[in-house]
């Protein structure tokens, strides 16, 4: 059963405040650990906070011995009801730099009012002043993360990090996403136009395109999955990978898929035939843009693939 703030000793309080800072500290000891090698600055600013969150928690276990004795009650924060309920997004990994410092600001502010209510809620002279310098401390904590920032941060170290960003963004969502949009878009083209050119019929065409369209999106997820748990490759998690090919696989397909849904066939016919042009530009600009390919180059590969799957459709519907 969780304990009501109102209802804490100041013995209980300090006991509160010396977890909070134990555990803070290795939170984020974890966050430099994780971000070491991508982030090196970012991790060595965390690794100075969590020195300071040591330095704080050494004071208070001294003045609470001072005033309390040797036994610390086992009382940590998620046992007293009010505070946040954290995500442990520092045991995910891949771990993403601007989480990790949005958590520590989220951290820094929530110590800074548990301070600040604990000393207005204490009758005792000496207890309020010290609760009142522990506000004051979490007040500097938060000047000093943003001091450690600029120390660390400089203007090469961001430009580093950010393209180290980039270059994860591109693993982990742009290349699986890419690869999602271009099978989608392609190799459903083939048993679309085969089921509109066979039957003659929107509507046949429509729930030929959709299964196509649904299946794909399902076999590739699975596919890029279970390609590889993202430990040794860096291309994080194969839930994320997994969802967001098979999601664009899917988009891929239904793209081309809509304009079944007119009545009439030879309409139908031409606005997909349109769709398909926009999509192959479209992966072709993507791919130019994070892949650093020529635009000319990638706009004939696409583009001559896409027109071969559609003929293999035309030809063996018309057949």
């Amino acid at each position: 059963m969780l304990k009501k703030f109102k209802d804490l000793t100041e013995k209980e309080i300090l006991a509160v405040a010396i977890g909070a800072e134990e555990e803070d500290g290795r939170i984020y000891g974890d966050f430099a650990d994780a971000l070491r090698e991508e982030y090196p600055s970012t991790a060595e600013m965390f690794e100075d906070m969590r020195k300071e969150e040591a330095v704080h928690r050494d004071r208070l276990i001294t003045m609470f011995r001072q005033r309390f004795g040797e036994h610390i009650p086992l009382i940590r924060r998620e046992n007293v009801k009010g505070f946040l309920q954290r995500r442990s997004v520092w045991l995910v990994r891949p771990l993403r730099v601007k989480v990790a410092r949005k958590q520590a600001e989220l951290m820094e502010l929530e110590a800074q009012r548990f301070y600040h209510k604990a000393a207005s809620r204490t009758s005792d002279v000496s207890t309020r002043e010290l609760l009142n310098q522990l506000a004051d401390e979490e007040r500097k904590h938060t000047r000093t993360a943003g001091e450690l920032e600029e120390k660390h941060l400089t203007a090469t170290a961001k430009a580093q990090e950010e393209e180290s960003h980039r270059k994860l963004f591109l693993l982990q969502v742009v290349q699986p996403g890419l690869a999602g949009l271009m099978d989608g878009s392609v190799s459903t083209l083939a048993p679309l136009f085969a089921a509109a050119f066979a039957t003659r019929h929107s509507s046949d065409a429509f729930l030929v395109g959709l299964a196509a369209s649904i299946g794909a999106g399902i076999s590739m997820a699975f596919s890029e999955g279970l390609s590889d748990d993202g430990s040794l490759t860096g291309r994080g998690s194969p839930w994320l990978r997994g969802g967001v090919t098979g999601l664009m696989t899917t988009a891929g397909g239904i793209g081309h898929t809509l304009p079944f849904l007119i009545s009439s066939f030879r309409v139908a016919t031409l606005v997909a035939v349109a769709v398909v042009a926009v999509e192959l530009c479209v992966i072709s600009y993507v791919r130019h843009k994070y892949m650093d390919t020529p635009f000319l180059q990638e706009t004939f590969q696409v583009v001559v693939g896409g027109v071969l799957v559609f003929l293999t459709g035309w030809l063996i519907g018309s057949s």
